[in-house]
């Protein structure tokens, strides 16, 4: 099979992700190496084996696999087909260095709902203008990442905390043009950032940054049938271009902004 090797790799305006890297390889093998950072990684096609601290391990049937900042690891193809990766990098504001044994002793997790929000974390970082999206999947990754790693400690309560939902819906409404960032919630909040995501999903029904994108798709609604162009409509609501109001516009009510305005009677 001919050699392959396909990467594309960036640095996303997301607090806590150092980098995302996706990868296609036939035949390349890593060398022993470390990171400052915390790999996390997923793998679509294929499989890897690498050794850490000494012991072999692998990346089979879907398993999450996140390897500890300055700890040596190596990596290769486990198939004669090479492998499809996606990587996030990250820092140690979201994992801290005392989960770094654990981790050690435990790098791969079998966990699906995991592996689908890493998932839809690299396809929202990948969006320019869907970082409070982001934010919000990487809390709750980087807390199930901690679930697995602390299975006994406090982890932040799952119960509904219907005071903080209310004040971070005032705050995103206040916020709805400019946006706000997770992490300037969580401290005029005064609450961990994974605690305002999932207590705002419980007492609403819907992800903080579901709401601000269906409030702006909303009001780009009405400016649409008052016959402003989408262009101008995009950036007046929030978005921070016309393809990221398409993108949300189509997920929300199944048509183009342009098509809707023009939907009108005949």
């Amino acid at each position: 099979m001919a050699s392959r090797q396909d990467i594309s790799a960036w640095r996303p305006s997301v607090p806590g992700v150092v980098e995302v890297l996706h990868a296609r390889f036939t035949e390349h093998t890593y060398p022993m190496h470390v990171h400052d950072a915390w790999t996390l990684l997923i793998v679509d096609d294929g499989a890897v084996r690498y050794d850490l601290d000494r012991h072999e391990r692998g990346t089979p049937d879907g398993t999450v696999s996140l390897l500890p900042p300055h700890v040596p690891h190596n990596g290769s193809p486990a198939t004669a087909q090479g492998f499809r990766k996606r990587v996030l990098y990250l820092d140690t504001t979201q994992l801290d260095e005392s989960l770094i044994g654990p981790a050690v002793d435990g790098p791969d997790f079998a966990d699906p709902v995991l592996r689908r929000h890493i998932g839809r974390l690299h396809t929202a970082l990948a969006n320019r203008g869907d970082e409070l999206e982001a934010e919000s999947r990487l809390a709750l990754v980087g807390r199930r990442l901690r679930a697995h790693l602390r299975p006994r400690s406090a982890v932040d309560s799952p119960a509904c905390d219907r005071g903080v939902a209310r004040n971070l819906r005032d705050l995103l409404d206040a916020r709805l043009l400019e946006g706000v960032t997770l992490d300037e919630a969580a401290g005029l909040l005064h609450a961990h950032p994974a605690h305002l995501v999932r207590a705002f999903g419980a007492a609403f029904g819907i992800a903080p940054h579901q709401y601000v994108m269906s409030r702006r798709v909303d009001r780009a609604r009405r400016l649409l049938l008052d016959g402003q162009p989408p262009s101008q409509v995009a950036t007046a609501v929030g978005f921070y271009d016309q393809p990221h109001l398409t993108r949300h516009f189509k997920r929300v009510l199944g048509t183009t902004p342009g098509r809707y305005a023009r939907s009108g009677p005949a």
